[in-house]
């Protein structure tokens, strides 16, 4: 059994709630700056230890540590839990700054621990069929694709007493791994220049939050993909968007926000003849999963993403998610960003372990 702690117990709650009911996991600490918090997570999950200082949590013996905490913490935390010899599951993005990028590949090199990147969209239902249709030769070469991922005004402020989350300062696209990893993902591609623009701050103005930005990126096998991250939009509800476009066809899903993802509509070249899109019943719920899996958000991606993290330490092989992948992902993000502030001017992304 792995002995597992969580620091950061608001989205903490998921990974705690998943790894409670696994066999595999014994979750013996949860880590917050507010004790309250962690205290009351832990009491509903009967949670032996609570913390507020992280290095007093490390001194657990923790062989896995979850670092669900806001982005700024994602490389101290990571990096400290892996010299401790610990496995790491991260929270998104992997990195804050491109400074800290060669310190988590070294880390996560360096150590007998695992690091792997919670990316939980790409562990939707949906998305792991449109893997096998794409290893299918169905798509062909894909040219292009984009991703949208649209928070709600009211996202920004989310602690009872009205201040505002970090997603109030950070910049957009620095959150792009929702939507760019589940779309590098499907061929195996790496985003090699970015150029970034956005809108400023027209409408949370008390904390200069930008509204909404846009990453274009241009990949190493040619493709051209477009993503655009928005936290603070005059729009109900949040939502996500995925089309690719390939030499043999095309995937996308629906904009409806009555069902999301309850549907993937296909066209492909060997049937042309029916003239229109086919609508193929796809969603975010995998089949034969324990019926607890359906009740913590995200579809069962929570589940899946965390059962196959297990499954890479206890089988002793590289996590789907590593810090290589992790930070393909995520580095093109912060490029964009500085983009955006020369002006959209060009940029090279760096390769990181």
């Amino acid at each position: 059994m792995l002995k597992a702690g969580v620091v950061g117990a608001g989205r903490g709650h998921s990974f705690v709630a998943v790894m409670s009911r696994l066999p595999e996991f014994e979750v013996a600490a949860i880590c917050d700056l507010e004790e309250s918090r962690a205290a009351e997570l832990a009491e509903r999950y009967q949670v032996p230890t609570v913390h507020t200082d992280f290095e007093a949590f490390l001194e657990e013996g923790l062989d896995v540590v979850v670092v669900a905490t806001p982005p700024e913490f994602h490389v101290p935390q990571s990096v400290a839990a892996l010299e401790r010899g610990c496995h790491v599951l991260s929270e998104v993005p992997a990195a804050n700054s491109l400074e800290e990028c060669p310190r988590l590949a070294e880390a996560a090199l360096a150590g007998p621990g695992k690091y792997m990147l919670a990316e939980n969209c790409n562990y939707w239902a949906f998305l792991e069929t449109w893997r096998e249709i794409v290893a299918q030769g169905r798509l062909g070469k894909i040219m292009y694709a984009e991703a949208e991922y649209i928070h709600a005004l009211g996202g920004l402020r989310r602690i009872p007493d009205g201040s505002p989350t970090w997603r109030a300062f950070i910049p957009p696209i620095h959150y792009c791994t929702h939507s760019l990893g589940p779309l590098l993902a499907l061929s195996g591609d790496r985003v090699v220049r970015a150029v970034g623009m956005n809108t400023g701050s027209n409408l949370d103005t008390e904390f200069g939050t930008i509204d909404m930005e846009v990453g274009l990126f241009h990949t190493e096998r040619g493709a051209v993909i477009k993503i655009l991250c928005g936290f603070g939009v005059v729009r109900e509800p949040s939502f996500h968007y995925y089309s690719v476009y390939g030499t043999k066809g095309t995937l996308e899903t629906t904009r409806g926000s009555d069902h999301p993802f309850g549907t993937t509509l296909a066209f492909f070249e060997d049937v042309r003849h029916l003239r229109n899109m086919i609508r193929i019943p796809l969603d975010t719920q995998h089949p034969n999963v324990p019926h607890w899996a359906l009740e913590l958000g995200h579809g069962t991606a929570e589940y899946a993403m965390i059962r196959a993290f297990a499954d890479s330490i206890l089988q002793d092989t590289p996590p789907p998610i590593d810090a290589r992948r992790a930070l393909a992902m995520s580095v093109p993000g912060l490029v964009a960003h500085q983009s955006a502030v020369q002006g959209g001017e060009l940029r090279e992304v760096p390769e990181f372990a």
